[in-house]
């Protein structure tokens, strides 16, 4: 992930980079060349936090359409010298990923732009992935030789090949070269070591055997947090000790996560909260207000506790949501994900703090906005419409739209329409589901959505649960 230069809400293009429905509405209202400026910005500049989770591809490509866009901007960075520099797939993603939608469209430029990445562009591997959900098989035989004279006849270039067909989202094109005369050798080569890979690393696992003890597992998830710090394998000795440790070892689990070395200590944490220890919530909030605890230790006390389900555990959420420090924000997130009626004031009042200290784009806000919406909490709306308007993610508007459905009378005749344009399926498909019908807008986006092959098959149940089976008649 990374923090990107999103413009201000209230701007054309800090609509489009946050996937608004308003974004492209104003896109649709604005003069021309201002509206295709701010989507080739947001095309080429990729503005999502986490370009794994959100959408923007459709959002884009329906944009790009409604505007009559040409792909002149699209063709030259896709194919600027930076490509053989940078070849991070966040580079060009998102740009292959609208030119594959468009494709699905008709967009036979779309479709040639795509054919040319794939044989010649850093990235190739998203723009065959691209190409095999859309294009013919005689097209896709075409890029064999392409393709493969970027692995070298190599030991080194045929692993490569070996790690490329193994890492392919969609095998459709390897199938067919695989039956090709002049290359299925080589590609039913690559095939089967990547198999044979797989079968190997089964056969030397690096990790406990059968026959370890907890003082084993300890040593183990603790070993190679001293070697590798980036390696974070204290949840997996959690999970191994499950599977070895009784009754008998519970001094030496509690002498772990009381003073153990951090990734030990975070292991035993999380295996007590989980086994519900009943001095394990002591444990954690010595770990958490520990001056001298390492992230590590806090973060995995903090997760060990989000975890618990017991009502030992919620009982305690309740006394500490009152603190002003970490323990206090993740006690008002278990209340938001299961707590009662009861708790709606520690819950908006977390939510209000958090917004005000950390901004609309904080982590915590995920749990509280969904826990606003699940209790219902109708005097959370003002701060849920804030976090709609100012989140950066997509996902958190979304989250946000939910509560708002469930905790704002205006939120149908309102957000709900925008929402018909947003960028998140789900959100779409709320909005199917809630917008208010008295707007000339809406019915013609639902009548749209149900038609537009493109769409998800649950917004489109969505749209027909409101307008009947035959939208256009």
């Amino acid at each position: 992930m990374f923090d990107p230069d999103i413009a201000p809400s209230g701007t054309l293009l800090g609509l489009l980079q946050r996937g608004r429905g308003d974004g492209t509405l104003h896109a649709l209202a604005a003069p021309r060349a201002e509206a295709l400026a701010a989507l080739h910005h947001c095309v080429l500049h990729d503005p999502r936090r986490d370009w794994q989770v959100e959408n923007r591809s459709l959002y884009y490509a329906r944009l790009c359409l409604d505007l009559d866009s040409d792909l002149g901007a699209v063709e030259q960075h896709l194919f600027h010298p930076d490509d053989l520099l940078d070849t991070a797939e966040e580079r060009t993603g998102l740009a292959l990923a609208v030119l594959g939608h468009l494709a699905s469209y008709g967009r036979a430029d779309a479709l040639a732009l795509l054919r040319r990445y794939a044989a010649t562009g850093s990235n190739w591997a998203w723009a065959l992935d691209e190409l095999a959900l859309r294009d013919d098989d005689a097209s896709l035989r075409a890029l064999a030789g392409p393709v493969l004279d970027r692995f070298p006849r190599t030991p080194e270039g045929d692993a490569e090949l070996a790690a490329a067909v193994r890492g392919a989202y969609e095998p459709r094109p390897w199938r067919l070269w695989a039956d090709d005369p002049r290359h299925g050798a080589r590609v039913r080569a690559a095939q089967e070591r990547g198999a044979f890979d797989r079968w190997q690393r089964q056969l030397t696992p690096s990790g406990p055997r059968p026959g370890w003890s907890v003082r084993d597992v300890l040593r183990w998830a603790q070993g190679d947090q001293d070697v590798l710090p980036g390696v974070r394998r204290h949840d997996a000795a959690a999970r191994c000790l499950a599977a070895v440790a009784g009754p008998e070892d519970r001094p030496e689990l509690l002498a772990a996560a009381a003073s153990g070395p951090d990734a030990a200590r975070a292991a035993a944490l999380r295996h007590l909260a989980e086994t519900g220890d009943p001095d394990v919530l002591d444990l954690i909030e010595a770990a958490v207000t520990d001056p001298d605890a390492t992230e590590l230790v806090v973060s995995s006390a903090l997760a060990a506790f989000g975890r618990m389900r017991s009502v030992t555990a919620l009982d305690r959420a309740r006394l500490w949501a009152q603190r002003p420090d970490a323990l206090g924000d993740a006690a008002a997130t278990m209340l938001a994900c299961r707590g009662g009626q009861y708790d709606s004031g520690p819950v908006l009042a977390a939510l209000r703090r958090t917004v005000r200290g950390a901004g609309p784009d904080a982590p915590a806000l995920w749990a509280l906005v969904e826990g606003a919406g699940r209790l219902a909490i109708g005097c959370a709306a003002p701060v849920l419409r804030h976090v709609y308007r100012e989140t950066a993610s997509s996902q958190l508007r979304g989250l946000a739209a939910r509560a708002l459905a469930a905790t704002d009378p205006s939120f149908a005749a309102g957000f709900a329409v925008e929402c018909l344009w947003d960028c998140e399926e789900t959100t779409r498909e709320l909005a199917a589901r809630h917008a208010a019908t008295a707007d000339t807008r809406v019915v013609d986006r639902l009548r749209r959505l149900a038609t537009d092959p493109a769409e998800e098959a649950e917004v489109q149940t969505a749209v027909r649960s409101r307008i009947g089976p035959d939208p256009v008649g």
